[in-house]
């Protein structure tokens, strides 16, 4: 059972866990319980569990070729790409479909060496779960919202001194001399802002 997994994946054309989409987690999942019987069951018959994976192959090669001829059935299926930030601010015109933790969103832009929301022009959420990134050159970057940990942690909703600071929900930079909502998303909480280059 274990090599008809294995090749029933090879069929399906993925080459790895980090391109799986939902679809196709739920494909893998249906797949797992049909090979789980004959696996731990010595009495459970093979032949059944390998015709359903003749159908769920079946079936995912149908959709699969019809949602490569459609959008709209591969949107359906795949879903779409999230705008997570855009022009060094994240996004709040998708705040619903906001479900991602930004502690795991700040790590993952860590891990792409940076250091600040105000170094990103924009930020796409992908469909499978991968996170893109698109710069901005030297001479534009903006201040933004540090994102590493010293830093973001000084986050307070009391402002002492005159400066640029960061709001901490949706990253927006303003001139503060004291304690004040954000104009864009009405928060009150701020960090000092800053406005380093990326290291590449």
């Amino acid at each position: 059972m274990f090599v008809f997994v294995l090749v029933f994946l090879r069929m399906s054309g993925k080459k790895g866990v980090r391109q799986l989409s939902l679809f196709e987690v739920a494909i893998i999942i249906a797949l797992g319980s049909a090979a789980g019987d004959p696996m731990f069951n010595k009495d459970a018959a093979i032949i059944p569990s390998l015709l359903v994976f003749g159908v769920i192959l079946a079936f995912y090669r149908a959709l699969t070729f019809f949602a490569a001829r459609n959008e709209k059935v591969e949107t359906l299926l795949e879903g779409s790409a999230m705008y997570i930030i855009e022009d060094g601010e994240f996004t709040l015109n998708e705040e619903s479909d906001n479900t991602f933790a930004k502690d795991e969103f700040f790590a993952e832009m860590r891990n792409q060496s940076i250091e600040h929301v105000g170094q990103v022009k924009t930020a796409l959420l992908e469909t499978n779960g991968q996170v893109s990134f698109f710069y901005f050159d030297d001479a534009e970057v903006k201040a933004g919202l540090p994102i590493l940990p010293k830093s973001y942690l000084k986050k307070s909703d009391q402002v002492t001194e005159a400066g640029d600071y960061a709001c901490t929900y949706c990253g927006k930079v303003q001139h503060l001399k004291g304690p004040m909502q954000c104009n864009r998303c009405k928060h009150k909480e701020w960090v000092k802002a800053i406005k380093a280059l990326r290291i590449t």
